[in-house]
């Protein structure tokens, strides 16, 4: 039996060999692509078109035709392969866009010729290329998801997206596609590649090409789940973004990973034998790509992340066409005359609600199996979290050999958990890249979410600041003694409590700074710092800074603001959050930002800048990908324990045996 896919679902693919056949409603291109666990092309030869068509493993149709049929052998498929795509591209001098043709349908085909999985992409308008599906690796095993992710600006914008630089984009899409066309010479057809290829530039002179270098493609910057709601009652960014526009891309990989060396990564582990044929594959901790294994556990925890987020779109895709195709055939009954009159209208009513039950039973069944594998597979991952990523009642903390003073920074810090209400007690964590690059808010205020507005102001204010404390434990914790360095603003004194751990251990730069000069003292230390560094490596001498710059990274811990703060002390504030990652100097808040309304919209772009946390569950965070209302829970240390007194210890200890 097929399974009909929608966008975003995924089907196990238990065979090595195997047909992806396409049926377009007009004459098409269809290409496969190679790309890495991350989706970034992978290698020199990332495409099989007309003119290249066999890759390792996969054979691409050879002409322009409105059937194509792709032969796969799986085993044959490069290792470091672990996507391969569909695509599917208008030629030049066809229709203007997908959303003028018919509907494509894609399927995987067994050896025999029974169709495992098809996808009819639906939806598309004004694109002009699509990935219509990808066959991937999960665990050791193949599936197949439903993708239909489509590109106004053609197959260079495609290419692009996967990673290739514009000018090689460009170039390989117009050799792809110049083979739908071989004998075009006229300037409307070439003017036609150049828009299918994405290549929109204006043609250059002999001597702009001579003084003009390859197109420089920016590093994507590091991203991490954004706020998808905008906070109560201020201008806030577009859903997925605090900038507005399309939500950013997730980026895999660490600005430390050695990307130039010839190294080979750390062999990841292999995944278990299933326990019983035609089952999947028992999960394995670091079952993914990078040069160790803190890095592989990131990729992982991300990998279960999107799989998460996919696989609860499709769910609620199919829930949402069963719904209107329920719709669609009650109307259609109830607007039939001998349906009212002859009393039929009771009978196709109920025929349309059982085939609803039945589509969703069928997709639950689907999530059910998926959830119950990524269950598995966290059940596994979570005990082998290092420090810097697992939860305070992990038993690595209460482990003195495996919490040992760490010899290098950490790659990223866990913030709290992450789940959506299909099944909330499946909870991933949620990384953030380290350095922090963006600034965290921790709202302490009553108005942020339900839960925010049932609590009392006094115990909101102080579960806030106890986590803004812990997360400064964990940062202390996990780098090396020297290297990290904590100061406190508390000008109020209001957050003595919670901040008495780190007082008593003697961790901090200085004792939590009071009152309005304590305020002004402390930015003015950082903001010298951060323009000293500035200039410093402006001028390639980083080594000439004055003796008394601290050169590690620095937290500056806010609580309570605006208190105390006046308007130059606000300036300086957001020009910490704006200057300071860069050079090491980052931005932990705990604020109301209603109590901070009457600076106006001037501090709207410090909010905005900020990853808002909260220190009660909310559902304010979306994922990059589908964009789910997450819901967040802070993680904090077990009422009673003394696992951060006991961090700080070790804290203190590695500091005394790394001073001269």
């Amino acid at each position: 039996m097929t399974a009909e896919l929608v966008r975003g679902q995924n089907h196990p693919v238990s065979h090595s060999r195997v047909e992806i056949r396409v049926s377009a409603g007009t004459p098409v291109l269809a290409l496969a692509s190679l790309a890495d666990e991350q989706g970034r092309f992978a290698g020199d030869a990332v495409l099989a078109h007309p003119g290249a068509r066999s890759l390792p493993g996969v054979q691409a149709p050879g002409e322009l035709a409105d059937r194509h049929t792709f032969a796969v052998d799986l085993d044959a498929v490069a290792a470091e392969v672990h996507r391969v795509g569909v695509l599917l591209v208008l030629p030049p001098g066809g229709p203007a866009r997908f959303g003028s043709v018919p509907a494509s349908y894609v399927a995987v085909a067994d050896p025999a010729g029974g169709e495992l999985a098809g996808y009819t992409l639906t939806g598309l308008e004004a694109e002009t290329a699509v990935v219509a599906l990808e066959l991937y690796r999960r665990q050791g095993a193949w599936k197949v998801r439903a993708v239909g992710q489509g590109y106004a600006d053609g197959l260079g914008a495609l290419l692009t997206d996967g990673g290739l630089p514009a000018a090689d984009a460009t170039a390989l899409a117009a050799a792809a596609l110049r083979t739908a066309a071989p004998a075009a010479q006229g300037e409307g057809t070439l003017a036609a590649l150049r828009t299918l290829a994405g290549d929109l530039r204006a043609p250059q002179t002999p001597a702009q090409n001579a003084t003009q270098g390859p197109a420089a493609t920016p590093e994507p910057t590091d991203q991490i789940p954004v706020s998808g709601v905008p906070y109560a009652g201020t201008p806030g960014p577009a859903p997925g973004g605090d900038t507005g526009g399309s939500p950013p891309t997730i980026n895999y990989a660490h600005p430390r990973r050695r990307r130039t060396s010839t190294e080979p990564p750390e062999p990841a582990p292999r995944a278990a034998a299933p326990q019983e044929p035609g089952q999947p594959p028992r999960p394995v901790a670091g079952d993914a790509s990078g040069w160790s294994m803190e890095e592989r556990l990131y990729n992982q925890v991300w990998g279960m992340f999107e799989d998460l987020a996919r696989t609860v779109a499709a769910y609620r895709s199919a829930v949402e066409f069963a719904d209107n195709r329920m719709d669609r055939e009650l109307d259609e009954a109830l607007s039939d005359p001998r349906h009212r009159l002859g009393g039929s209208g009771n009978a196709a009513r109920d025929t349309a609600r059982a085939r609803r039950e039945e589509l969703v039973a069928q997709a639950r069944a689907v999530l059910d199996r998926d959830l119950v594998q990524l269950i598995a597979e966290s059940e596994v991952v979570e005990p082998a979290l290092p420090s810097a990523y697992a939860r305070w009642d992990n038993p690595v903390w209460h482990d003195s050999r495996a919490t040992a003073p760490p010899e290098e920074n950490p790659l990223a810090l866990r913030l709290g958990d992450l789940s959506l209400p299909e099944r909330p007690d499946l909870r991933i964590p949620m990384l953030m890249r380290v350095p922090l690059e963006r600034g965290i808010w921790i709202d302490n205020g009553r108005t942020g979410s339900e839960a925010a507005m049932a609590m009392d102001t006094d115990r909101l204010r102080r579960a806030a600041m106890d986590m803004a404390v812990a997360h400064a434990v964990r940062l202390l914790a996990v780098h090396p003694g020297d290297r990290f360095s904590v100061h406190v603003i508390d000008a109020a004194g209001a957050g003595a409590a919670s901040l008495a751990p780190l007082v008593r251990a003697g961790v901090l730069a200085g004792p939590p700074a009071a009152g309005a000069h304590g305020v002004t003292q402390t930015l003015a230390g950082l903001t010298r710092r951060v323009d000293l560094v500035q200039m410093a490596l402006r001028a390639g001498a980083p080594e000439d800074l004055p003796p008394d710059v601290d050169t590690a990274e620095q937290l500056l811990l806010v609580h309570d603001f605006p208190h105390g703060f006046d308007d130059r002390a606000v300036t300086q504030l957001r020009y910490l959050a704006d200057e300071g990652p860069a050079v090491g100097v980052h931005l932990l808040m705990v604020a109301d930002r209603d109590e901070a309304s009457a600076y106006g919209p001037l501090l709207d772009p410090l909010w905005r800048s900020l990853m808002r946390l909260s220190p009660v569950p909310d559902s304010h965070l979306a994922d990059p990908w589908v964009h789910h209302a997450w819901t967040f829970e802070p993680d904090l240390p077990p009422q009673g324990s003394r696992v951060l007194e006991q961090a700080l210890d070790r804290v203190v200890e590695a500091r005394r045996t790394t001073r001269p």
